[in-house]
């Protein structure tokens, strides 16, 4: 089993991500950069335990120190990250957002941090094709780029949405589903920790950007976290936490 599909075992006994987790590192000294992620989407940000980790919160800890600041967490539900951006909750949202038109009138997005895509998951023999859904009923995460996908599709029989990636997971599994519709990576790492459920991955159904988000004309902090992002790539902090994430670089071309 690799580290994603531990990361997405130990997700799915996880606690609700409703929680706040301060992480200093070597520049405690600095500013607080307040930071908020879902906590519920392995093996990008998850509790494991008490304490939040995963490939976008590693990442997010790097930048706050690359940038001499300290990395404050907050984990919530993903329908409420941009809201929070609004309130003043929190200074910077990374919990893999698609980049869309939509999402952009509300908030500034930073350099995309990766890249990815929407993929279909069945059980052996289920549908693999967008064709393949109709008259299907397909689980998917309320909020998500993903659920829009599966809506814009004709024939889908019913589309189910679900606070929780891995609420969506478990309708599939237990058949209250035919299919899920998801991140790429984190659909390789869900059929890697439960291969008794003998998923299979189909047509990726788009691609997409994935980027941080800022509040609306926060121009000053969304260069400074493209600056640091880009000296990460430099250094080879990026590749470093994406080989041991994920085994291959997922930064966008």
């Amino acid at each position: 089993m690799n580290r994603a599909a531990l990361l997405f075992a130990a997700l799915l006994c996880a606690c609700s991500p409703q929680r706040t987790a301060e992480t200093p590192g070597p520049a405690a000294e600095g500013a607080v950069l307040r930071l908020a992620t879902e906590g519920a989407n392995a093996p990008f940000n998850f509790y494991q335990g008490e304490q939040l980790t995963g490939f976008e919160v590693e990442l997010g800890n790097a930048l706050a120190q690359q940038m001499g600041m300290r990395a404050e967490w907050t984990a919530q539900p993903f329908e409420s990250l941009l809201i929070g951006l609004e309130g003043q909750r929190y200074d910077l949202v990374i919990a893999s957002h698609g980049v869309t038109e939509e999402r952009a009138k509300a908030v500034d997005f930073t350099d995309p941090h990766y890249c990815t895509g929407g993929i279909i998951v069945t059980r052996s023999g289920g549908p693999g094709t967008a064709a393949e859904l109709a008259g299907k009923t397909v689980a998917v995460q309320v909020g998500t780029t993903y659920l829009q996908a599966v809506q814009d599709l004709p024939g889908v029989g019913e589309v189910r949405s679900l606070p929780k990636d891995t609420d969506a997971l478990q309708n599939l599994i237990s058949g209250r589903a035919d299919a899920w519709v998801s991140d790429r990576f984190v659909a390789a790492g869900a059929r890697e920790a439960q291969p008794q459920a003998r998923l299979e991955t189909g047509d990726l159904l788009f691609q997409e950007k994935i980027a941080m988000a800022v509040a609306k004309g926060n121009d000053s902090l969304r260069e400074r976290v493209n600056t640091a992002l880009a000296e990460l790539e430099e250094n080879g902090t990026y590749a470093r936490l994406s080989q041991q994430y994920f085994g291959e670089d997922i930064r966008c071309d």
